[in-house]
C-alpha cells in the first residue's frame, strides 16, 4: 500500500503521465477506453432487463470508479461485471437485494484478505506458471465465449443485414490493419458503427422494465444466504485470481515501470474492488471488479494511461444522468449493438490476454534477478535448463486445460499447484535415486542448484519472485 507521505507525489506523477499520454495519442486512448465493452454491455444489459440492478446507479457508480481508478493508478485498469454473479443473477432473476448481497459478500471477503495481507502472501507464494495459466485460461475462455455465444449463431446473411458473418469478416480485416497502423482507433470505429446499426435495426425497440431510480437497499439475512450459496462462493476465487492476482501480474508485464507508473499491487487492487462494491451495491449498482481480460483488451486497442478510462468513466456518468430520467432508449441501443462486432472485440481481447503465456520461460517476473555488482538493470534473467523449462510449461498447460475443462478458475489454480509441487517432488526423488547409485554430486543436484551457485559466484543477490 502507498503511504500517505508518498501518496501525493505518486498522484502528481500519475497525472503527468495521463496528460502526456493523452496529448500525444488521443485517438489511441479513446479507442482503448472502449476495448472492454464486449464484456460490459451484454452482461449489464441482461441484468437491467431482469431488474437485478439499477441502470442509473450502475452507470453513475461504475463511471465514478473508472475516473478514480484512472486518477489513482494511471493505467487502463477496467471496471467490469463480476461474471459469475451476473450469470447466476440473470439465470435466477435475482432481486436488487439479492444481487447487492452477492456483491457485498465478495467485496467484504476481498477487503479482509487484502487488509490482513493474506492475498499478498498468496501472490508471493503462487508459482508464476500457475498464475500465467490462469491468465491464458481466462483469455481462451473469452475466445470460446465469443465464438459460441456471439459468432456461432450468425449466418452469412442473418439474423439481419446489419448483423451477420460478413460484418464479422469486415471487423477482422479492419483489425488486421491495426498491425500496420497501430494508432488506428479500432474500437472507436467499431463502436460507432455498432451504435449506427443498432439504431437502424428493424427489430422492435420494446420498452424496458428497467429500474430507473437509485434505491437504498436493505438485504435480509435470507438474501445474504441465497446470494452467498448460489453466486458469491463461485465469484470469490474468480475475483481473487483473475481480478487481483492475474491483473496485477499483467499490469506489470504490459506496462512496466518505468516509463509507466508503478503497477498496482495485489493489496491495492483488492482494496479497490472492496471499496467500489461496498459503496455501489447498497444503491443497486452492478457488482464489479477489475480484470486481466479487460486490461488486455484496452491495452490491445491503444490505451496506455488512466486517461482512457477517465474518459470512459465520464461517458458512463453522463449516460447515468440521462438514464435516471429515461433509461429505455439507452438500453435499447446498447442491447442492439450487433453480436458480429462485439464478438470480434472479445476475441481480440482474449487473444491479447492469452499471449502473456509466451513469457513463462523468457521474461516472467520470477526469472528477473538482482545483480549486486551492477545493480538492477531490468534485463538480467535467470537461465533455465531444458528440464525446468518443460516443467514450467507443463504446469501452465495443465492449469489452462483444467480451467477450461471445469470452467472454474479455482479448480485450475488448485490442480496447477498440485502439478507444480508434484513435479518438484518427482525431480527430488529422481535426484535422490541418482545419488544412491553413487553418481557425482553435480549430476543429481539439478540445474536449480547449479544456477544458485552461479549467482553466488558472480555476486548476484537473489531471484525476484
Amino acid at each position: 500500500m502507498v503511504s500517505i507521505r508518498n501518496l501525493f507525489p505518486r498522484l502528481r506523477k500519475v497525472h503527468r503521465h495521463n496528460v502526456e499520454t493523452f496529448t500525444s495519442a488521443p485517438l489511441a486512448e479513446l479507442s482503448g477506453s472502449l476495448g472492454d465493452l464486449g464484456t460490459l454491455l451484454p452482461l449489464m444489459t441482461a441484468l437491467v432487463i431482469t431488474r437485478s440492478i439499477s441502470l442509473p446507479a450502475t452507470l453513475l457508480f461504475t463511471g465514478a470508479a473508472n475516473i478514480l481508478t484512472g486518477v489513482a493508478f494511471g493505467i487502463p485498469l477496467p471496471v467490469q461485471p463480476m461474471k459469475a454473479i451476473a450469470a447466476v443473477a440473470v439465470a435466477r432473476k435475482f432481486t436488487l437485494e439479492e444481487t447487492a448481497a452477492a456483491g457485498v459478500v465478495v467485496a467484504s471477503l476481498a477487503g479482509i484478505l487484502s487488509i490482513t495481507g493474506l492475498i499478498n502472501y498468496a501472490n508471493r507464494v503462487a508459482p508464476i506458471p500457475v498464475v500465467k495459466g490462469i491468465q491464458v485460461g481466462a483469455g481462451l475462455s473469452l475466445c470460446l465465449s465469443a465464438g459460441t455465444k456471439m459468432l456461432a449463431p450468425l449466418s452469412w446473411t442473418g439474423p439481419w443485414w446489419g448483423d451477420n458473418l460478413l460484418w464479422t469478416v469486415a471487423a477482422v480485416v479492419l483489425l488486421l490493419f491495426t498491425f500496420a497502423y497501430p494508432r488506428l482507433p479500432y474500437t472507436l470505429i467499431i463502436f460507432s458503427i455498432g451504435i449506427l446499426l443498432s439504431v437502424l435495426s428493424p427489430t422492435s425497440k420494446t420498452s424496458t422494465p428497467a429500474v430507473i431510480d437509485i434505491p437504498i437497499l436493505h438485504p435480509s439475512g435470507q438474501d445474504f444466504w441465497k446470494a452467498t450459496t448460489t453466486a458469491s462462493l463461485g465469484q470469490l476465487p474468480l475475483t481473487l485470481l483473475n481480478s487481483v492476482i492475474a491483473a496485477a501480474a499483467l499490469a506489470s508485464d504490459l506496462l512496466p515501470s518505468p516509463p509507466y507508473p508503478a503497477a498496482p499491487t495485489v493489496t491495492e487492487l483488492g482494496v479497490s474492488v472492496a471499496a467500489i462494491n461496498l459503496v455501489a451495491c447498497w444503491f443497486g449498482g452492478m457488482p464489479t471488479c477489475h480484470g486481466s481480460g479487460g486490461l488486455a483488451g484496452q491495452y490491445r486497442f491503444g490505451a496506455r494511461s488512466g486517461a482512457s478510462i477517465i474518459f470512459l468513466g465520464a461517458l458512463k456518468f453522463i449516460l447515468g444522468i440521462i438514464a435516471f430520467f429515461e433509461p429505455g432508449p439507452i438500453v435499447s441501443v446498447l442491447s442492439g449493438i450487433p453480436s458480429s462486432l462485439l464478438g470480434v472485440l472479445i476475441l481480440a481481447a482474449g487473444v491479447e490476454l492469452a499471449k502473456v503465456g509466451e513469457s513463462v520461460n523468457t521474461n516472467a517476473r520470477d526469472l528477473r534477478v538482482l545483480d549486486r555488482a551492477n545493480s538492477w538493470d531490468g534485463k538480467r534473467l535467470k537461465e533455465l535448463g531444458e528440464t525446468e523449462r518443460k516443467e514450467r510449461f507443463m504446469v501452465m498447460l495443465v492449469t489452462v486445460a483444467t480451467l477450461l475443462a471445469f470452467r472454474n478458475d479455482a479448480v485450475g489454480f488448485i490442480v496447477g499447484l498440485v502439478w507444480h509441487f508434484g513435479s518438484k517432488a518427482a525431480r527430488r526423488v529422481e535426484e535422490w535415486r541418482e545419488y544412491r547409485e553413487g553418481r557425482p554430486f553435480w549430476r543429481f543436484v539439478g540445474h536449480r542448484h547449479e544456477e544458485s551457485a552461479r549467482l553466488l559466484e558472480h555476486g548476484e543477490d537473489q531471484v525476484i519472485a
